[in-house]
Protein backbone atom coordinates (compact mmCIF):
# COMPACT_ATOMS: atom_id res chain seq x y z
CA UNK A 1 0.00 0.00 0.00
CA UNK A 2 1.40 3.35 -1.04
CA UNK A 3 2.03 5.89 1.73
CA UNK A 4 0.46 9.30 1.48
CA UNK A 5 2.50 12.48 1.61
CA UNK A 6 1.21 13.21 5.13
CA UNK A 7 2.32 9.78 6.37
CA UNK A 8 5.75 10.23 4.85
CA UNK A 9 6.04 13.66 6.45
CA UNK A 10 5.04 12.26 9.87
CA UNK A 11 7.65 9.49 9.61
CA UNK A 12 10.31 11.96 8.60
CA UNK A 13 9.39 14.23 11.54
CA UNK A 14 9.62 11.29 13.97
CA UNK A 15 12.99 10.25 12.53
CA UNK A 16 14.33 13.79 12.79
CA UNK A 17 13.08 14.07 16.37
CA UNK A 18 14.79 10.78 17.31
CA UNK A 19 18.04 11.89 15.71
CA UNK A 20 17.89 15.19 17.58
CA UNK A 21 17.34 13.41 20.91
CA UNK A 22 20.27 11.08 20.19
CA UNK A 23 22.42 14.07 19.30
CA UNK A 24 21.49 15.90 22.50
CA UNK A 25 22.17 12.78 24.56
CA UNK A 26 25.56 12.33 22.92
CA UNK A 27 26.43 15.99 23.46
CA UNK A 28 25.39 15.76 27.12
CA UNK A 29 27.57 12.65 27.57
CA UNK A 30 30.52 14.42 25.97
CA UNK A 31 29.96 17.44 28.19
CA UNK A 32 29.96 15.28 31.32
CA UNK A 33 33.20 13.58 30.26
CA UNK A 34 34.90 16.91 29.57
CA UNK A 35 33.68 18.26 32.91
CA UNK A 36 34.94 15.17 34.77
CA UNK A 37 38.29 15.41 32.95
CA UNK A 38 38.72 19.09 33.87
CA UNK A 39 37.69 18.46 37.47
CA UNK A 40 40.18 15.60 37.76
CA UNK A 41 43.14 17.69 36.64
CA UNK A 42 42.12 20.70 38.72
CA UNK A 43 42.05 18.46 41.80
CA UNK A 44 45.41 16.89 40.89
CA UNK A 45 46.92 20.37 40.39
CA UNK A 46 45.71 21.58 43.78
CA UNK A 47 46.86 18.41 45.56
CA UNK A 48 50.28 18.58 43.84
CA UNK A 49 50.72 22.15 45.12
CA UNK A 50 49.88 21.06 48.69
CA UNK A 51 52.35 18.17 48.44
CA UNK A 52 55.07 20.49 47.15
CA UNK A 53 54.34 22.92 49.99
CA UNK A 54 54.73 20.10 52.51
CA UNK A 55 58.17 19.38 51.04
CA UNK A 56 59.52 22.91 50.53
CA UNK A 57 57.97 24.75 53.46
CA UNK A 58 58.07 22.10 56.18
CA UNK A 59 60.31 19.09 55.59
CA UNK A 60 63.18 20.10 53.29
CA UNK A 61 64.28 23.27 55.15
CA UNK A 62 64.24 21.36 58.46
CA UNK A 63 66.44 18.48 57.21
CA UNK A 64 63.56 16.02 57.36
CA UNK A 65 63.75 13.29 54.70
CA UNK A 66 60.20 11.91 54.61
CA UNK A 67 61.05 8.64 52.89
CA UNK A 68 60.59 7.47 49.33
CA UNK A 69 61.95 9.36 46.33
CA UNK A 70 61.24 12.69 48.02
CA UNK A 71 63.40 11.72 51.00
CA UNK A 72 66.20 10.57 48.72
CA UNK A 73 65.97 13.88 46.84
CA UNK A 74 66.21 15.84 50.11
CA UNK A 75 69.33 13.87 51.10
CA UNK A 76 71.04 14.19 47.69
CA UNK A 77 70.23 17.92 47.60
CA UNK A 78 72.65 18.38 50.51
CA UNK A 79 75.51 17.02 48.41
CA UNK A 80 74.65 18.38 44.94
CA UNK A 81 73.73 21.96 43.94
CA UNK A 82 70.46 20.81 42.36
CA UNK A 83 66.98 21.76 43.54
CA UNK A 84 65.02 19.12 45.46
CA UNK A 85 62.13 19.43 42.99
CA UNK A 86 64.45 18.83 40.02
CA UNK A 87 65.95 15.78 41.75
CA UNK A 88 62.47 14.40 42.41
CA UNK A 89 61.68 14.57 38.70
CA UNK A 90 65.05 13.10 37.68
CA UNK A 91 64.74 10.13 40.04
CA UNK A 92 61.19 9.53 38.85
CA UNK A 93 62.00 9.12 35.15
CA UNK A 94 62.78 5.34 35.28
CA UNK A 95 59.81 4.77 37.61
CA UNK A 96 57.50 6.62 35.22
CA UNK A 97 58.72 4.44 32.35
CA UNK A 98 57.82 1.43 34.49
CA UNK A 99 54.39 2.96 35.14
CA UNK A 100 53.69 3.19 31.40
CA UNK A 101 54.38 -0.51 30.92
CA UNK A 102 52.65 -1.64 34.12
CA UNK A 103 49.53 0.53 34.27
CA UNK A 104 49.08 1.88 30.74
CA UNK A 105 49.48 5.26 29.07
CA UNK A 106 46.30 6.75 30.59
CA UNK A 107 47.55 6.23 34.14
CA UNK A 108 51.07 7.33 33.18
CA UNK A 109 49.85 10.63 31.67
CA UNK A 110 48.15 11.76 34.88
CA UNK A 111 51.11 10.51 36.94
CA UNK A 112 53.64 12.38 34.77
CA UNK A 113 51.44 15.47 35.11
CA UNK A 114 51.28 15.22 38.91
CA UNK A 115 54.99 14.41 39.28
CA UNK A 116 56.02 17.31 37.05
CA UNK A 117 53.81 19.74 38.97
CA UNK A 118 55.19 18.60 42.32
CA UNK A 119 58.73 19.10 41.01
CA UNK A 120 58.02 22.56 39.59
CA UNK A 121 56.04 23.73 42.62
CA UNK A 122 58.70 22.39 45.02
CA UNK A 123 61.44 24.39 43.33
CA UNK A 124 59.27 27.53 43.13
CA UNK A 125 58.32 27.34 46.81
CA UNK A 126 61.92 26.66 47.88
CA UNK A 127 62.69 30.41 47.69
CA UNK A 128 60.34 31.05 50.62
CA UNK A 129 61.45 30.58 54.24
CA UNK A 130 60.31 27.58 56.24
CA UNK A 131 56.76 27.80 57.53
CA UNK A 132 58.07 26.79 60.97
CA UNK A 133 61.49 26.14 62.47
CA UNK A 134 60.05 23.81 65.10
CA UNK A 135 61.11 20.42 63.70
CA UNK A 136 58.43 18.52 65.58
CA UNK A 137 55.68 20.73 64.12
CA UNK A 138 57.32 20.54 60.70
CA UNK A 139 57.47 16.73 60.90
CA UNK A 140 53.81 16.40 61.88
CA UNK A 141 52.45 19.07 59.51
CA UNK A 142 54.60 17.89 56.60
CA UNK A 143 53.53 14.28 57.08
CA UNK A 144 49.82 15.06 57.32
CA UNK A 145 49.81 17.49 54.37
CA UNK A 146 51.75 15.12 52.13
CA UNK A 147 49.50 12.19 53.07
CA UNK A 148 46.33 14.18 52.41
CA UNK A 149 47.58 15.33 48.99
CA UNK A 150 48.87 11.88 47.97
CA UNK A 151 45.56 10.32 49.02
CA UNK A 152 43.57 12.80 46.92
CA UNK A 153 45.83 12.20 43.92
CA UNK A 154 45.46 8.43 44.38
CA UNK A 155 41.67 8.79 44.38
CA UNK A 156 41.85 10.64 41.07
CA UNK A 157 43.61 7.64 39.50
CA UNK A 158 47.12 9.12 39.47
CA UNK A 159 50.17 9.18 41.73
CA UNK A 160 53.03 11.55 42.43
CA UNK A 161 55.49 9.00 41.05
CA UNK A 162 58.25 7.49 43.13
CA UNK A 163 57.16 5.03 45.78
CA UNK A 164 53.51 5.77 44.91
CA UNK A 165 53.90 3.79 41.67
CA UNK A 166 55.77 0.96 43.37
CA UNK A 167 53.22 0.81 46.19
CA UNK A 168 50.33 0.78 43.70
CA UNK A 169 51.99 -2.17 41.92
CA UNK A 170 52.53 -3.98 45.22
CA UNK A 171 48.91 -3.37 46.21
CA UNK A 172 47.79 -5.30 43.15
CA UNK A 173 49.96 -8.25 44.14
CA UNK A 174 49.40 -7.93 47.91
CA UNK A 175 45.87 -6.50 48.30
CA UNK A 176 45.69 -7.49 51.97
CA UNK A 177 48.33 -4.89 52.84
CA UNK A 178 47.09 -1.33 53.24
CA UNK A 179 48.76 1.49 51.35
CA UNK A 180 49.94 3.31 54.47
CA UNK A 181 51.67 0.17 55.79
CA UNK A 182 53.53 -0.36 52.51
CA UNK A 183 54.72 3.25 52.52
CA UNK A 184 55.86 2.85 56.11
CA UNK A 185 57.99 -0.20 55.34
CA UNK A 186 59.57 1.38 52.26
CA UNK A 187 60.21 4.70 53.99
CA UNK A 188 61.96 3.13 56.97
CA UNK A 189 65.02 2.49 54.81
CA UNK A 190 65.22 6.13 53.64
CA UNK A 191 64.72 7.41 57.19
CA UNK A 192 67.68 5.34 58.36
CA UNK A 193 69.80 6.68 55.51
CA UNK A 194 68.85 10.26 56.40
CA UNK A 195 70.26 9.86 59.89
CA UNK A 196 73.54 8.60 58.42
CA UNK A 197 73.72 11.24 55.67
CA UNK A 198 72.98 14.19 57.96
CA UNK A 199 75.07 12.74 60.79
CA UNK A 200 72.18 13.63 63.05
CA UNK A 201 70.08 11.06 64.87
CA UNK A 202 67.47 13.75 65.55
CA UNK A 203 66.94 14.15 61.80
CA UNK A 204 66.15 10.45 61.48
CA UNK A 205 63.81 10.54 64.48
CA UNK A 206 61.89 13.54 63.14
CA UNK A 207 61.70 11.86 59.74
CA UNK A 208 60.28 8.77 61.48
CA UNK A 209 57.59 10.97 63.05
CA UNK A 210 56.77 12.32 59.59
CA UNK A 211 56.51 8.81 58.16
CA UNK A 212 54.25 7.70 61.02
CA UNK A 213 51.96 10.71 60.52
CA UNK A 214 51.91 10.08 56.77
CA UNK A 215 51.04 6.40 57.21
CA UNK A 216 48.16 7.13 59.61
CA UNK A 217 46.78 10.10 57.67
CA UNK A 218 47.02 8.33 54.31
CA UNK A 219 44.98 5.37 55.50
CA UNK A 220 42.43 7.82 56.91
CA UNK A 221 42.15 9.70 53.59
CA UNK A 222 41.96 6.55 51.45
CA UNK A 223 39.86 4.30 53.66
CA UNK A 224 38.19 6.65 56.14
CA UNK A 225 37.24 5.46 59.59
CA UNK A 226 36.00 2.12 58.31
CA UNK A 227 35.80 0.53 61.68
CA UNK A 228 32.31 -0.48 62.68
CA UNK A 229 30.71 -2.60 65.38
CA UNK A 230 29.49 -6.10 64.60
CA UNK A 231 26.68 -7.07 66.98
CA UNK A 232 25.17 -10.42 67.93
CA UNK A 233 21.99 -9.97 69.95
CA UNK A 234 20.44 -13.03 71.61
CA UNK A 235 17.13 -12.04 73.13
CA UNK A 236 13.69 -13.32 73.99
CA UNK A 237 12.24 -10.32 72.12
CA UNK A 238 14.04 -10.41 68.75
CA UNK A 239 11.02 -9.15 66.77
CA UNK A 240 10.60 -6.02 68.89
CA UNK A 241 14.33 -5.18 68.84
CA UNK A 242 14.53 -5.76 65.09
CA UNK A 243 11.48 -3.60 64.41
CA UNK A 244 12.89 -0.67 66.37
CA UNK A 245 16.35 -0.94 64.78
CA UNK A 246 14.84 -0.95 61.28
CA UNK A 247 12.40 1.88 61.99
CA UNK A 248 14.38 4.22 64.26
CA UNK A 249 17.91 3.74 62.96
CA UNK A 250 17.27 2.66 59.36
CA UNK A 251 20.00 0.01 59.41
CA UNK A 252 19.87 -3.55 58.13
CA UNK A 253 19.83 -6.65 60.28
CA UNK A 254 19.77 -10.41 59.79
CA UNK A 255 17.97 -13.00 61.90
CA UNK A 256 19.88 -16.25 62.32
CA UNK A 257 18.21 -19.39 63.62
CA UNK A 258 19.98 -20.81 66.66
CA UNK A 259 19.56 -23.22 69.52
CA UNK A 260 20.63 -22.85 73.15
CA UNK A 261 23.34 -25.43 73.91
CA UNK A 262 22.15 -25.92 77.51
CA UNK A 263 18.40 -25.44 77.23
CA UNK A 264 17.97 -26.79 73.72
CA UNK A 265 15.49 -24.00 73.04
CA UNK A 266 15.12 -22.51 69.57
CA UNK A 267 16.40 -18.93 69.49
CA UNK A 268 16.80 -16.16 66.96
CA UNK A 269 20.14 -14.38 66.89
CA UNK A 270 20.04 -10.84 65.54
CA UNK A 271 23.15 -9.94 63.54
CA UNK A 272 23.86 -6.37 62.45
CA UNK A 273 26.82 -4.17 61.57
CA UNK A 274 26.66 -0.52 62.63
CA UNK A 275 29.00 2.44 62.41
CA UNK A 276 30.53 3.46 65.72
CA UNK A 277 28.39 6.60 66.28
CA UNK A 278 25.21 4.50 65.88
CA UNK A 279 26.21 1.77 68.34
CA UNK A 280 25.04 3.59 71.54
CA UNK A 281 21.52 3.90 70.06
CA UNK A 282 21.36 0.16 69.31
CA UNK A 283 22.62 -0.56 72.81
CA UNK A 284 19.90 1.67 74.29
CA UNK A 285 17.19 -0.10 72.28
CA UNK A 286 18.40 -3.53 73.44
CA UNK A 287 18.46 -2.39 77.09
CA UNK A 288 14.96 -0.93 76.86
CA UNK A 289 13.38 -3.93 75.14
CA UNK A 290 15.16 -6.73 76.95
CA UNK A 291 17.62 -5.94 79.79
CA UNK A 292 18.31 -9.68 80.11
CA UNK A 293 19.43 -10.08 76.49
CA UNK A 294 22.88 -11.35 75.60
CA UNK A 295 24.81 -8.78 73.53
CA UNK A 296 28.14 -9.62 71.89
CA UNK A 297 30.06 -6.68 70.42
CA UNK A 298 33.11 -7.04 68.21
CA UNK A 299 34.96 -4.85 65.70
CA UNK A 300 34.60 -5.01 61.94
CA UNK A 301 37.57 -3.34 60.23
CA UNK A 302 36.06 -3.32 56.74
CA UNK A 303 32.49 -3.68 55.48
CA UNK A 304 31.37 -3.97 51.88
CA UNK A 305 27.83 -3.41 50.66
CA UNK A 306 25.12 -0.77 50.70
CA UNK A 307 25.97 2.11 53.00
CA UNK A 308 29.62 1.07 53.20
CA UNK A 309 32.30 0.30 50.60
CA UNK A 310 31.59 -0.77 47.05
CA UNK A 311 32.81 -4.20 45.94
CA UNK A 312 33.69 -2.73 42.57
CA UNK A 313 35.75 0.29 43.65
CA UNK A 314 39.45 -0.03 42.86
CA UNK A 315 41.52 -1.14 45.82
CA UNK A 316 43.88 1.78 46.40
Amino acid sequence: MKKTGAEKKTEQTKKTGTERKAGRKKAAGTGRRVSAFCKKYIVITAASFVYAAAISLFMDPNDIAPGGITGIAVIVNRFLPIGTGTLILAFNIPILLFAVGRFGARFAVSTVYATSLVSVFADLLAVFPAATEDRLLAAAAGGILSAASIGVIFKEGATTGGMDVIVKALRRRLPHLKTGKLFFMADAVVVTLSGIAFGDIDAALYAAITVACTSFALDMVLYGRDEAKLLYIISGRPAQITARILKELDIGATLIEGRGAYSGEEKQVLLCAVKKPVFPYVEAIVKEEDPDSFLIVTSATEIFGEGYKSYFAERL
